[in-house]
């Protein structure tokens, strides 16, 4: 990051993230090594949000068998105004008065102090990198058909291994190689979906729309699968220092990232569901391949199988572009060791890869259940630090520099957040008991990692630097 004559003296002085309340100094570009780095546009950005979010509509057909057409479409419509716009606001307007990489977690250093920063840092990488543990897994699920093989055993171990590592090596060669891969990606994803709502035009009965019975809905399934396959915009603020003038990009491809989201959802959920008789029972992570089958035929369900599988590739990719970089913005803020902060000669977080990619590894031995119920967990008290952070900072500092502000004063804020606080509330209460206790576990080492590592800043054990001023 840029250093500003004053900045760079004031930080000599300051321990690990003990920032200063009086002033806010913004950056908004990478360090001078990497003035030569090309930076993300807005296209690359939009499908890298899209990515982070939703990947495509694979793994909504579960709110189907949950709840039923009409609830299920009447959830993808509604649930983004409760849920997906508030999270889009406030990271437009956070990430561009903080364009920088860490993201969150600078903005709830800046306002709760270093300590919640660094748990929220630790929750929600947390958080990012069991979510990745589940991207190769499905991505040979959709394979083992094929090649059956790929279904257990020494083969599907070594596949694992073999993908994370190609993967990982996408990210190691720059953010820019890694944003337009999501476009192609994007791209090849949605065409197959957008071909089968054509197909299904003739087919489509408007009626099987409306089925719904209201005293046989699991709630539990209808709200995780809405939650999860509509959260994460924040995310992408993590790398905001590497964005082409973040400050007019962000809240622009976020924008647009939204109405491609929500799309991609309807509309092969209106094709789907319109074109043939409902059978509840059948719609479960990979129908839409038989759906696929039943409107156009064998070739399409060969497209969507394919586009299943490398939209989880697209889906790891920005993942763990989010989550490397994360740890970047928390060396540069002094709340890890220095040598998070290393940069290889790509300009990537070098060290925040591998270790991203070393957790993945770690937890892909868990099932799809236990992967998204404990992501929504450690995700649910990210975003309720978040959304006090955002507000404190609006009490707080209410003339500082906000290139994108939400267009509600504190009051309306306020009121735009209790829906989604209380959508929080309902999901954790709805967390199994085993998800609960090994989710408050992984906080409770949050709790004691920070005061290790403060303890060895102080014993100069580990280098910590920090190369911007306070925010």
């Amino acid at each position: 990051m840029k250093l500003r004559s004053t900045a760079s003296t004031r930080a000599s002085s300051l321990h690990m993230g003990e920032f200063r309340d009086a002033e806010y100094n913004f950056v908004n570009e990478a360090s001078p090594k990497l003035g030569n780095t090309r930076k993300v546009s807005v296209i690359p950005l939009v499908f890298l949000i899209f990515y982070e979010v939703s990947g495509g509509p694979f793994g909504i057909e579960d709110s189907v068998q949950a709840a039923g057409p009409l609830l299920a479409i009447l959830g993808f419509l509604i649930f983004p105004f409760i849920w997906s716009i508030p999270e889009a606001l406030v990271t437009a307007e956070m990430g561009t008065m903080f364009p920088e990489n860490g993201g969150y977690v600078v903005w709830v250093s800046s306002a709760l102090g270093h300590f919640w920063g660094f748990q929220q840092g630790w929750m929600k990488w947390l958080s990012g990198v069991i979510d990745n543990a589940l991207y190769p897994v499905l991505f040979l699920d959709y394979l083992k058909s094929g090649v059956p093989d790929f279904g257990g055993g020494l083969s599907r171990t070594v596949a694992v291994l073999i993908l994370t590592v190609a993967l990982t090596y996408m990210n190691y060669r720059g953010l820019n190689i890694v944003g337009w891969m999501a476009v192609f990606l994007g791209v090849f994803s949605i065409l197959p979906f957008m071909l089968m709502g054509l197909v299904a035009i003739p087919k489509l009965q408007p009626s099987r729309w409306l089925l719904v019975d209201i005293h046989n809905v699991n709630w539990s399934l209808y709200l995780n699968t809405l939650f999860w396959n509509l959260n994460y915009w924040d995310s992408i603020s993590t790398l905001a220092g590497e964005v082409d003038n973040p400050k007019r990009t962000l809240p622009k491809a976020l924008f647009y990232a939204l109405i491609l989201v929500v799309v991609g959802y309807l509309y092969p959920l209106l094709a789907g569901t319109g074109a043939i008789p409902l059978d509840r029972e059948s719609w479960t992570d990979g129908y839409f391949s038989d759906v696929a089958k039943i409107v156009a035929g064998v070739w399409l369900r060969w497209w969507v199988q394919g586009a299943s599988a490398l939209s989880n590739m697209g889906m790891f990719v920005a993942e763990m572009s989010s989550d490397s970089y994360q740890l970047l913005g928390m060396a540069e803020r002094g709340m890890l060791p220095e040598f998070f902060s290393q940069r290889s000669r790509h300009g990537t977080p070098l060290v925040g890869i591998l270790f991203s990619a070393s957790g993945v590894l770690l937890l892909s031995w868990m099932s799809f259940q236990e992967i998204v119920a404990a992501e929504n967990f450690l995700y649910c008290f990210g975003m309720i630090l978040e959304y006090v952070a955002f507000i404190k900072l609006r009490v707080s500092h209410p003339k500082a520099s906000r290139p994108y502000k939400v267009p509600l004063g504190t009051a309306g804020c306020i009121l735009m957040i209790i829906p989604p606080t209380i959508l929080i509330c309902v999901v954790l209460a709805l967390a199994s008991f085993k998800v609960m206790i090994v989710s408050i576990i992984a906080m409770l080492i949050g709790f004691v990692l920070q005061p290790c590592l403060k303890h060895a800043e102080k014993k100069k054990l580990l280098k910590f630097t920090l190369n911007s001023g306070p925010p």
